[in-house]
């Protein structure tokens, strides 16, 4: 764990790193067809024609990758799970930004989703909807991503996980990615 100038505990690189190295472990099992859509989805160029086709490919298989990673994660502990929400915490907070939204749409808890679709489908994704915000689309949605690591923690251990992140995965709480 590191800490910022401003007293937030944020993710190390190892821990990072892990929980990346979860997700992929996850999609993994599933068909060829869904992985190299979710490479198509990295590496494309933005058409919402397409884009329909590639995310039906992808909606279809969020079940089974959820429960794969609940599978995954059944023997982490408390704070390996904190850990985990800290890292989807930041993730989901650092893509809270008014360039994204104004491509995936959706209100304050839509958005939320959309940003669970975009941490989902992995670092790839990812990093292309950071560098272009084009990259992400419209009306793509998961919302099972968005608490996953909180929600598994509760039911293991009876509370919520305190990240000490200081920040908040809810839309429009990053004030750099919003002008208001």
């Amino acid at each position: 764990m590191t800490v910022d100038r401003n007293d937030q505990r944020l993710p190390t690189a190892d821990e990072e790193a892990r929980f990346w190295g979860l997700l992929e472990a996850a999609w993994a099992p599933l068909d060829d067809e869904i992985n190299q859509t979710r490479r198509a989805l990295a590496s494309r160029v933005p058409d919402e024609k397409d884009d329909f086709s590639l995310l039906s490919v992808i909606d279809d298989a969020f079940e089974e990758f959820l429960r794969n990673l609940t599978e995954q994660s059944r023997g982490l502990s408390a704070a390996e799970l904190t850990e985990l929400d800290r890292v989807l915490e930041r993730k989901l907070y650092d893509i809270d930004r008014a360039d994204i939204q104004a491509v995936t749409d959706g209100s304050d808890d839509g958005f939320l989703y959309a940003r669970g679709f975009i941490v989902a489908l992995g670092p790839d994704y990812y990093a292309a909807v950071v560098r272009d915000p084009q990259m992400a689309v419209l009306d793509a949605d998961c919302e099972g991503m968005c608490y996953f690591f909180a929600r598994l923690h509760h039911e293991r251990f009876g509370g919520y996980p305190e990240t000490g992140a200081g920040i908040t995965r809810e839309s429009c709480s990053n004030p750099t990615g919003w002008s208001f």
